[in-house]
């Protein structure tokens, strides 16, 4: 069993101002972001170009921050926003949905492929591999938010936080969403892929690591009735959102495989 540390979520303030460390997870993110879209952008068969590279960060983190931010205020904090109306605007307390910002970051890359005379999955198949890294930094501050933990559990690797010992659900994010999963579309997309193939990869890889770390996040009790699963004792909104993922990364890979329409070429 480990002990939580207690961490300050703070890191300095400034008068009125304050610095998170769960802010700076995200700023953190969209900085490694940056340097392998850079990185990658060299390619003859990137859609990017490097002068292209900060304006596709700039959309991506519109399309996160908004569509993540807002995407959870309609899925899970209504409570919150009765209380506040504001709510939807105080980032920094945490609160992000991922569901909500694949969403908005979908529409900012048709948009800014549309700029271009690309489709959306020219981008998103450039952009996949980039995100993990953000994905696992923002779990991590979580953790250090003293949020979103797991069910009571006895295994070693557990955390003691108050009198409970629970799963420390949002390390086990960070690493299969973050690390893992980078890993995962670093190395399969170091070589050409067929159109829309990386992109497919990315939402079957999370969609399948989301749904089982589900098992051992406690689900928002405010969605139902039964203690926040909405289906069968078992099922979770979590579950919900990204079964369908699974289902279009698979098919969208079959598509891929089967037309095999090289990347700088898909339509």
């Amino acid at each position: 069993m480990l002990t939580y540390p207690e961490i300050d979520p703070d890191i300095f303030s400034i008068g009125f101002l304050t610095v998170r460390w769960y802010g700076l997870m995200y700023v953190a993110g969209f900085v490694l972001g940056w340097v392998l879209a850079r990185k990658r952008a060299v390619r003859s068969y990137a859609p990017i170009k490097p002068a292209q590279v900060d304006d596709l960060v700039f959309y991506m983190m519109l399309g996160v921050i908004i569509g993540g931010r807002v995407g959870y205020c309609l899925v899970y904090g209504w409570d919150e926003m009765a209380r506040d109306v504001f709510y939807i605007f105080k980032i920094w307390k945490g609160g992000m949905s991922f569901h909500g910002g694949l969403v908005g970051v979908l529409t900012a890359m048709w948009l800014y492929g549309r700029s271009l005379g690309k489709t959306m999955w020219h981008i998103t198949d450039f952009v996949a591999p980039l995100c993990p890294l953000g994905l696992g930094l923002g779990r991590v501050g979580n953790f250090i938010n003293n949020e979103l933990w797991g069910k009571p559990t006895d295994v070693p690797w557990g955390f003691k936080v108050g009198n409970e010992v629970l799963h420390p659900s949002q390390l086990y994010e960070a690493l299969l969403e973050g690390l893992v999963l980078f890993v995962i579309l670093w190395l399969f997309s170091a070589r050409q892929r067929p159109y829309m193939a990386v992109s497919a990869m990315f939402l079957l890889w999370y969609g399948i690591f989301r749904f089982f770390i589900e098992f051992y996040r406690v689900p928002d009790a405010q969605l139902s009735e039964d203690a926040g699963y909405l289906g069968f004792g078992w099922i979770t909104m979590g579950q919900v959102l990204s079964a369908p993922m699974i289902l279009a990364g698979l098919s969208m890979l079959i598509i891929a495989y089967r037309n095999r329409t090289p990347q700088r070429e898909g339509a």
